[in-house]
């Protein structure tokens, strides 16, 4: 056949004309058959049925993942009790419109090693039935390139997705009452954390956590955490819009979080961590928190509005060192706080540092106590406090002053309305000394003081 220009377009307008001419119902079935993959009504899933759907979605999953095809799930209600992913599998529904209602068991999704698989546009819903310790809703153990997107977690009576030696995404999903915890990763292999909005859970909002101190990696970024409860008790367990525990590498930055009981950043043996650009208001106990066994610590940038104290990196006596605490801003601090903690914590404190640290460029204001403080007894080393603007706190800089305390270089920074001094001595929490910036004042060794600009 001789094609020309004049064939082609015949041909173009005879397949245009014969797509308008398809009946509605397959114009619209193409979507779920041709762009999607397979349908789950194919398999005698029905959605809205009052009858458990747990066998027909099972063999729908299976059946699509062996033809390495995604299934889709029409807009419904399903009624169903454990599913398990094999591998390539991907389930796909209409955001907001899907809804898989949970009928009981240890979890609503299981995979056990699973590559590849996918969950999307989804709603699920535990109705409160509660799960064994160290579920989720979602259970994945094992598996690569796991991804967990746009989905909706609701009324788990466990956690809502658990994850263990998992690489993937898990991101644009919501998650609302929760009775553990919204997200929790151990022994991540590269793992992303993103733009989940989480409101309402009982423990914590996302765990990064390892059985043992090593690398991790995992990016925790640009989340929604609100209204975390400790609901357990302990002295800081819980009640965390993030905790990163043992886990190495971690970032942790642009996450807007409010109202938690305890910190929204808390980490614990966590080294090399990265916190930053977080927006923080009303937590209850110290805002960012690096403690225990870390070395390196990078805290910048955050605002923090309402908190015990602003920033802390400490335990020195436990190998915690090396800090840098630049640009961020604090202010409105609470001179208390939660029951539980050790009775000896300060609070009412915008920063507080131990060992091998730089405090800079941060601006702190209506702290109740301290605006920085260096040291707990001797344990203070190496720490430069430069540059930082501080108003309107009972005393500006509180510094160590301790028989075998470490070196303190309090400079260059502009201190006003700290009525009790600007520069004060301390053994632990105690003031021991007159203001040492003063004409005059009390010197120690260790403690350089200068060049600081003084507002009464």
């Amino acid at each position: 056949m001789n094609l020309n220009r004049r064939h082609l377009i015949g041909a173009s307008t005879a397949g245009i004309a014969g797509a308008l001419a398809m009946p509605v119902d397959a114009a619209r079935a193409a979507p779920l058959t041709s762009l999607l993959g397979r349908d789950a009504t194919q398999y005698g899933v029905r959605p809205g049925a009052a009858e458990d759907q747990t066998r027909a979605l099972q063999r729908a999953i299976d059946e699509a993942a062996r033809a390495q095809m995604p299934l889709a799930l029409p807009p419904g209600i399903y009624r169903t009790g454990l599913l398990r992913l094999p591998n390539g599998a991907q389930l796909i529904g209409v955001r907001g419109a899907t809804k898989l209602i949970f009928t009981g068991g240890a979890s609503a999704i299981q995979s056990d090693g699973s590559d590849s698989i996918g969950l999307t546009g989804l709603t699920f819903d535990g109705g409160g039935i509660p799960l064994p310790t160290r579920r989720g809703l979602i259970q994945i153990l094992g598996g690569r390139d796991v991804r967990i997107t746009d989905c909706e977690i609701t009324g788990s009576g466990g956690s809502g997705i658990w994850l263990e030696q998992v690489s993937g995404d898990i991101s644009g999903n919501i998650f609302t009452n929760i009775a553990v915890t919204a997200v929790v990763s151990f022994d991540a292999r590269g793992l992303s954390v993103s733009r989940n909005t989480i409101v309402g859970t009982n423990d914590n909002g996302i765990e990064i956590l390892r059985t043992a101190i090593g690398d991790d990696g995992t990016l925790v970024a640009d989340n929604r955490i609100e209204d975390i409860k400790a609901g357990p008790g302990g002295s800081g367990q819980y009640g965390n819009a993030i905790n990163a525990f043992r886990a190495g590498n971690v970032i942790v930055r642009g996450n807007r979080i409010r109202n938690c009981d305890y910190s929204a950043v808390r980490s614990n043996s966590a080294s090399n961590i990265q916190i930053s650009g977080n927006s923080v208001s009303d937590v209850r106990e110290v805002a960012l928190y690096s403690e225990f066994a870390f070395e390196a610590a990078v805290i910048a940038n955050n605002i923090v509005d309402g908190a015990a104290v602003g920033v802390s990196v400490c335990n020195f006596n436990e190998g915690g060192r090396i800090a840098v605490v630049q640009g961020n801003v604090i202010r409105n601090l609470i001179p208390k706080r939660p029951i539980g903690t050790a009775p000896d914590d300060d609070a009412g404190v915008g920063i507080y540092i131990e060992a091998d640290t730089s405090v800079t460029g941060n601006v702190i204001e209506n702290a109740p106590s301290y605006g920085i403080v260096a040291g707990w007894g001797k344990y203070l080393r190496d720490v430069v406090i430069s540059g930082n603007v501080i108003r309107k706190a009972l005393a500006g800089v509180g510094v160590s002053v301790v028989p075998g305390a470490g070196t303190a270089l309090v400079t260059n920074n502009m201190i006003s309305e700290t009525p009790r001094g600007a520069v004060v001595g301390l053994d632990h929490a105690r003031a021991v000394t007159a203001d040492l910036s003063a004409d005059g004042a009390q010197r120690f060794a260790q403690v350089l003081v200068g060049g600081n600009a003084l507002r009464q």
